[in-house]
């Protein structure tokens, strides 16, 4: 089932985000876009024609080499020769599901009307969306200012039938794929190239998909930081309201809500007889998964701002007779935001394992490993090694990109934000936190076994009753990567909603 998300100057809801990505939707733009995109481009045909004022990237040169003025006769190839020149992307390939919304969040820039482009250019964008045409990316070659020049060049250069493109899970030529489609290349005029190559789409790209999947993998912590908690025999007490109504974090507040909420009626942890306290990865639940839970939402209102925005340079104002070069290319909003979302989310892995670790270490009556016969068995010793390798490695994935930069065109860009670095190393972190919440619900399952005939409570038991349809109850030693692996699918299939 297709529906048709309208892009115009309206704001564009995370939610209707999300939509795309996880829906056959199709693109459209408002009468009003049509017309703002028109306006601009009369205007600046105007301007340009009656002018002999240089204007940046429209009648110039680009970086270092603004002062070069360019002939009339040649602003067009001045374009073409900015995407092929730029697009020097390396690397591996940008996932289909982000060059999507790159595509999804330019068309969105430009319908604002203030970056100069042809209405034909903004269609044939939708078209690519609308069909499915997704044009090959690479992950490497952008510093996060300038716009992200060398991963935008790739995705505009199918427009004038160059590069490679996706098509129905075939790479293949841009220009075969427009003849298929009967389109022509289209023919650029005066600062379209660089409308098009400026702008932070690459990292706000990364950035929205990072958020659509942690939004889910933060409520699966919970859910099954709740599983391990009945699995560990823990002492609800520090989910108390009273705790968190004096130390306010909204996050805080909300996670202890939902970790009550999930025990609710369970009888492993309203029993009597409870240990006075428990660790820290079971009795600060709240403070350390509600943190992440704030940052969450502080990243998603940069996102936002972001992808809302106009990002290209220079931008014009018809109604104001202006075209005004400046910055707003620059990703130091994106690149602090994406630093600080991947440490959010690190520290949610990072506290994952050490539930994981609690639950195998042989206590609350709990056998070590968690497994019948240990020594001849190891049970579930190593699915923690695993959890501790890729907690270290996001360690190492944490290391700020946005405290760096290297200057660039012979020094006209002398600091950048290397957002777009940090973007897609916070993809590998979400990746891997996913990868550790898998490994925790594999061993809290196994854990919860033990607590038999007690049980947690119904909500917990109908998602292990669902989970346990995949991955089955550990007697003896098996291929826990398999089990791993299913896990992992479990958490990207099972709807929590």
């Amino acid at each position: 089932m297709s529906s048709t998300i309208e892009i115009g100057s309206s704001y564009l809801s995370f939610d209707t985000i999300l939509k795309s990505i996880t829906t056959n939707s199709k693109i459209s733009i408002t009468n009003e876009a049509v017309e703002k995109i028109n306006v601009c481009r009369n205007y600046l045909n105007q301007k340009t024609s009656n002018s002999s004022k240089a204007y940046y990237g429209i009648n110039t040169g680009f970086g270092y080499l603004q002062n070069v003025t360019i002939d009339a006769s040649q602003t067009e190839q001045l374009q073409y020769n900015l995407l092929m020149s730029h697009a020097c992307g390396m690397g591996s390939k940008v996932p289909t599901e982000i060059v999507r919304l790159m595509l999804l969040l330019k068309i969105k820039s430009l319908s604002y009307g203030n970056s100069g482009v042809q209405l034909d250019t903004v269609n044939r964008l939708i078209d690519f969306y609308n069909f499915n045409i997704l044009p090959v990316v690479f992950t490497q070659g952008s510093l996060g200012a300038s716009g992200d020049l060398a991963p935008l060049s790739h995705l505009s250069l199918p427009l004038i039938g160059m590069g490679k493109v996706n098509f129905n899970n075939e790479e293949r030529s841009a220009a075969d794929i427009l003849s298929t489609h009967q389109l022509r290349p289209i023919a650029l005029k005066s600062k379209e190239g660089l409308a098009l190559i400026n702008g932070t789409q690459f990292m706000s790209a990364y950035g929205i998909y990072c958020l659509a999947k942690a939004e889910k993998l933060l409520q699966w912590a919970n859910i099954i930081a709740a599983i391990s908690f009945d699995g560990f025999d823990g002492n609800p007490e520090p989910f108390h309201p009273k705790i968190h109504e004096v130390r306010p974090h909204k996050g805080q507040i909300k996670v202890a809500q939902n970790i009550l909420q999930y025990l609710k009626d369970s009888e492993i942890a309203h029993r009597k007889n409870k240990q006075v306290q428990d660790p820290y990865s079971f009795r600060c639940i709240p403070q350390v998964h509600g943190a992440s839970l704030d940052t969450f939402n502080y990243v998603k209102s940069v996102f936002m701002t972001e992808v809302n925005a106009v990002t290209d340079n220079p931008n014009i104002f018809p109604d104001e007779d202006l075209i005004v070069s400046g910055g707003n290319f620059h990703g130091q909003p994106l690149a602090l935001a994406l630093d600080f979302f991947s440490i959010a989310l690190s520290e949610i892995a990072s506290i994952s394992e050490r539930r994981t670790y609690q639950l195998i270490s042989g206590s609350r009556g709990l056998p070590l490993f968690l497994v019948n016969e240990p020594g001849l068995n190891s049970g579930f010793m190593i699915p923690q090694y695993t959890a501790a390798s890729i907690v270290s490695q996001n360690k190492q994935l944490c290391t700020p990109s946005s405290i760096d930069t290297i200057s660039s065109s012979n020094n006209q860009e002398d600091h950048v934000s290397m957002g777009a670095n940090a973007a897609t190393k916070c993809l590998q972190v979400i990746e891997n936190v996913e990868r550790v919440l898998a490994i925790e619900l594999l061993t809290a399952a196994q854990a919860l076994e033990f607590r038999k005939p007690e049980k947690t409570s119904p909500f917990l038991e109908e998602v292990f009753t669902a989970y346990r349809t995949k991955v089955s109850f550990n007697e003896r030693d098996r291929l826990l990567h398999d089990d791993m692996q299913t896990t992992v699918e479990f958490l990207k299939n099972y709807n929590l909603n």
